[in-house]
């Protein structure tokens, strides 16, 4: 029985999740330093798949690694099989018409209450385990884990709120247009990635949020955290089978839930190549769909600062050290193609860049001394060595850096690689790793540059320009764009911000749907417009056939 709405709900004020220091002696460092010595004398933990909300524990053992001690894992995780994944998909298709149907203000509040568990009761637990887990050190987990997953959850149902009282603005005399804004007919799949546990919460969450059901598949290397979130919404009052948990083999259960005639959209955060290849496969099993999928996706970047002649060297120098080198390069915004004005780079810039990225500690993320830790596994250690030994071999200047160590944990040195070659492998493709790589351009030359920044990757993501002359930000704004879906002036290309930066890119680098905005939430919803009628005809002739 549905229940009666009595009344016109308005959700709590939204403000962005304030972020704690954990400056030496605070409070909530000691917290989070407790829960990371709980955390390591109890792993590894165990996380089973999450179907119809009862564990599935189906034998087939994976492990989750920790990158900074590979010898040992965080968890244990029973990837989902054949029989799981259809399960999950029939249990969430039957969970549909009750959750689709809840009033808006009851589903609000399960997520306002989620944002809350994520800021407060869950805080240090969901924090140490992306440290542990996805080797983040305490503020790029802070920033991640605790503030943008519970902005994503209240800025959210802010939208939902604002997107469901967008209502036709003319009615005709003697009748009433209305919308409404139903969920996709079918069920969501979200595929979530390694790097951000406020992604694992944002994928399956975005949908869930304007009444979808949703199979969601966390990435290997973040099940735990994932598991966490999951955890938190079950808490918060997501009722069983509206998400749906199953890790597991990625080729294997997202082909099987993409191949079901009920797939009804694709949230995805992951790498071109596989979005590409899902887009194809998709696109193969239109005749077996009974609508066309919703495919909304955000995938690499190959993201640049360019500095002008103009521009302050300290600020250009300090950004472009965090925008590189933050999370060790592992952000789809993160700096990896720096374009730098010669009077500048001679008159400082050089110098004191290098000099600063010298300072950069890289070790274990438990120790908070650590600006950098580990990458996040084997297959991505070779990858990024690899690119730096290409670089090598085609006559790029390692200026710092260049070298790692994988004997206990898959550590790389912060690394900048000159480059006279403005097509260099290490200036085209995606390398997702703590390498930046110098292109020089003379002053004159600064618009050829833009043009040349315009032209050398796929992907069009983020980008930053640094400047104080008024008309260069103008010029490169302009020539640049269609090169980055999130322009930044005199600030690095990294650190969108729920409610304030919506975040996406387009070319190769996604459909730019920008999440932490209103725009996401109508890729999940298929609007349907209701004229109802208060007085009847009494003719069915027009005054125009009158003669």
């Amino acid at each position: 029985m549905a229940t009666p709405q009595l009344a016109s709900f308005k959700v709590p004020a939204i403000d962005n999740e304030p972020m704690k220091s954990y400056a030496p002696g605070s409070p909530e460092r000691q917290a989070l330093q407790v829960a990371l010595a709980e955390m390591e004398q109890q792993l590894p933990f165990e996380v089973p798949c999450i179907v119809n909300g009862q564990p599935i524990k189906t034998g087939k053992i994976a492990k989750q690694p920790m990158p900074h001690d590979h010898a040992h894992h965080l968890c244990t995780y029973h990837e989902a099989d054949e029989a799981t994944v259809a399960k999950a998909i029939d249990g969430a298709l039957s969970a549909k018409s009750e959750w689709e149907s809840m009033p808006w203000n009851d589903r609000a509040a399960i997520f306002l209450k989620a944002a809350d568990l994520v800021s407060g009761k869950y805080r240090n637990k969901l924090i140490a385990a992306t440290i542990l887990g996805q080797g983040k050190n305490v503020w790029q987990a802070e920033i991640d884990a605790a503030a943008e997953l519970t902005d994503f959850f209240r800025f959210g149902v802010k939208y939902v709120e604002e997107l469901y009282a967008q209502q036709p603005s003319k009615n005709s005399a003697g009748a009433w247009n209305r919308v409404e804004y139903r969920a996709l007919e079918g069920f969501v799949l979200a595929v979530s990635p390694f790097n951000f546990t406020a992604i694992g919460g944002n994928l399956p969450g975005t949908p869930a949020m304007v009444g979808n059901v949703v199979v969601w598949k966390p990435s290997p290397a973040a099940t735990y955290s994932n598991y966490l979130v999951y955890q938190i919404l079950e808490e918060a009052g997501v009722p069983p089978g509206v998400i749906q948990f199953v890790p597991g083999p990625p080729p294997e259960v997202v082909a099987q839930a993409i191949n079901h005639p009920s797939f009804a959209a694709l949230h995805f955060t992951g790498s071109t190549f596989v979005f590409k290849k899902l887009w194809k496969d998709i696109a193969n099993n239109l005749d077996k769909y009974k609508g066309y999928p919703r495919i909304v996706g955000e995938t690499g970047g190959k993201n640049f600062h360019v500095v002008h002649k103009s521009a302050e060297i300290r600020n250009a120098v300090i950004q472009s050290v965090r925008g590189a080198f933050e999370y060790q390069g592992q952000k789809c915004s993160a700096l990896s193609r720096l374009y730098v004005s010669s009077s500048v780079w001679k008159n400082g810039f050089k110098d004191q860049f290098l000099e600063e990225i010298a300072k950069i500690k890289v070790g274990p993320p438990q120790d908070w001394s650590n600006f950098m830790g580990p990458v996040i596994g084997r297959p991505a250690y070779d990858k990024i060595t690899g690119y730096i030994q290409k670089a090598k071999e085609a006559g790029g200047e390692i200026l710092i850096g260049g070298t790692g160590d994988d004997s206990k944990g898959y550590f790389i040195q912060p690394t900048v690689i000159l480059s006279k070659d403005p097509k260099s492998v290490t200036l085209v493709d995606e390398i997702f790793g703590p390498v930046v790589t110098v292109f020089l351009f003379e002053d004159e030359d600064f618009e050829k540059t833009l043009d040349l920044i315009d032209t050398t990757t796929d992907y069009a993501l983020t980008g930053a320009i640094f400047s104080r002359d008024r008309k260069a930000l103008i010029t490169a704004t302009n020539r640049l764009r269609n090169a980055a879906g999130n322009v930044y002036y005199n600030e690095k290309c990294t650190g969108a911000v729920v409610g304030q930066q919506p975040f996406g890119g387009a070319r190769a680098s996604g459909t730019n749907d920008k999440a932490g905005s209103i725009s996401i939430f109508y890729r999940f919803i298929s609007a349907r417009s209701i004229k109802e009628n208060f007085v009847g005809l009494e003719d069915f002739h027009y005054p125009s056939n009158l003669i």
